[in-house]
């Protein structure tokens, strides 16, 4: 008898792949509805910088070329923006990317990675991919846990991550605990430190994650351009970490895999220093706007410090629906085990005008 090969190994098998969101179109089409808006989806609701479109536009007459393979001009500008060298960075199609290349580059089958649950939906799936084991330390009122995560740690554990803010719920690890948690960190374990929504941030107490590179610790700083510069649908993000880091992840790494024109757009956002204080203005004013009127309505919010945050609404789905048949995307969070609440990322002032009149609503109606 011929013994059958299974086609994947057990712990791919096991994966629940991320589920992505409808086209704005589609859902219209089912629901026979127009004018949807989406809050969905954590995005910057005033777009990409002008300068950045206009780059872009000059660019594409070049399409026939292949992109720069080390993004040489891109890793010059930022290198000297953030005052590292370029051998510490590393660009990625997206800062996802660069999550992958951590864990393929470091991660070997039977070692451990531990993060917080819920938090962003790719390490756990990532890690397994490598044969690696997820370990997944609850969230302490809808923040990392990092004593517990601390705890947690074994001989197999070889990376730690840390989205801060973390998605989705918004909330931040202060500088005094990251420090006392990096602390208590055997030398030979990376931290990644996802910083996708940094420059939302207004706390004093966020933690400069640059002094624990200049302390050469194992730390992967990542940050993104599909966030707060509007790139999102060009997938470019980077990560900052020690020379040795960077050297074995490109070797890992696949050739030309950031495009030309997400390299362009991303150097033209960084010079338009209006159009990333007008975003956080934007989200800010936007966040004070709708806090006042779920208090006023009598409605529970998570306070955070990204473009997004959580209302407690009790049926998250129900609310959900109930959002959409008005024409409101929004996200609901049962797949984060947090099927209370709903997430709503900031729009513009007539967005977030629209979403107050749309759950005012559906609140009346429970």
């Amino acid at each position: 008898m011929i013994a059958t090969r299974k086609f994947v190994s057990d712990e791919i098998e096991a994966l629940v792949p991320y589920p992505p969101g409808k086209p704005i179109e589609e859902v219209e089409r089912e629901l026979g509805i127009k004018g949807s808006i989406k809050l969905a989806s954590n995005e910057n609701p005033l777009g990409p910088s002008p300068k950045a479109v206009d780059a872009v536009s000059k660019a594409l007459k070049n399409l026939h070329r292949y992109p720069d393979g080390g993004c040489y001009y891109l890793k010059e500008k930022l290198a000297k923006r953030l005052a590292v060298k370029p051998e510490n960075l590393i660009i990625g199609n997206g800062s996802n990317e660069i999550i992958e290349l951590v864990v393929k580059t470091f991660l070997r089958p039977g070692e451990e990675a531990v993060m917080g649950n819920p938090s962003f939906a790719v390490y756990p799936l990532v890690v397994p991919v490598a044969g690696g084991k997820p370990v997944l330390v609850p969230l302490k009122n809808l923040t990392h846990d990092l004593d517990a995560m601390a705890d947690a740690i074994t001989e197999k554990t070889k990376i730690v991550f840390i989205a801060n803010p973390n998605n989705p719920t918004g909330t931040m690890v202060a500088k005094k605990e990251l420090d006392k948690f990096c602390s208590r960190l055997p030398e030979d374990i990376i931290i990644v430190l996802d910083e996708a929504y940094y420059e939302f941030v207004t706390s004093k107490d966020f933690p400069n994650s640059f002094e624990y590179l200049k302390e050469g610790k194992n730390v992967v700083i990542l940050r993104t351009f599909s966030k707060i510069y509007g790139l999102a649908g060009l997938r470019i993000g980077y990560g900052i970490a020690p020379e040795k880091l960077v050297f074995y992840m490109n070797k890992v790494r696949q050739p030309f895999n950031v495009n030309s024109l997400a390299q362009i757009a991303a150097m033209a956002a960084m010079d338009d220093e209006e159009h990333l204080k007008k975003s956080q203005k934007n989200n800010k004013e936007g966040l004070e706007y709708l806090f006042n009127e779920l208090k006023a309505m009598g409605i529970e919010y998570v306070t955070t410090q990204a473009n997004f945050f959580l209302i407690k609404v009790g049926k998250g789905k129900e609310i959900y629906d109930a959002l959409l048949r008005q024409g409101v995307i929004v996200r609901p969070m049962a797949s984060y085990g947090l099927g209370e609440y709903i997430r709503v990322t900031v729009g513009t002032a007539e967005e977030n005008k629209r979403f107050v009149e749309a759950i005012r609503k559906v609140w009346r109606c429970l």
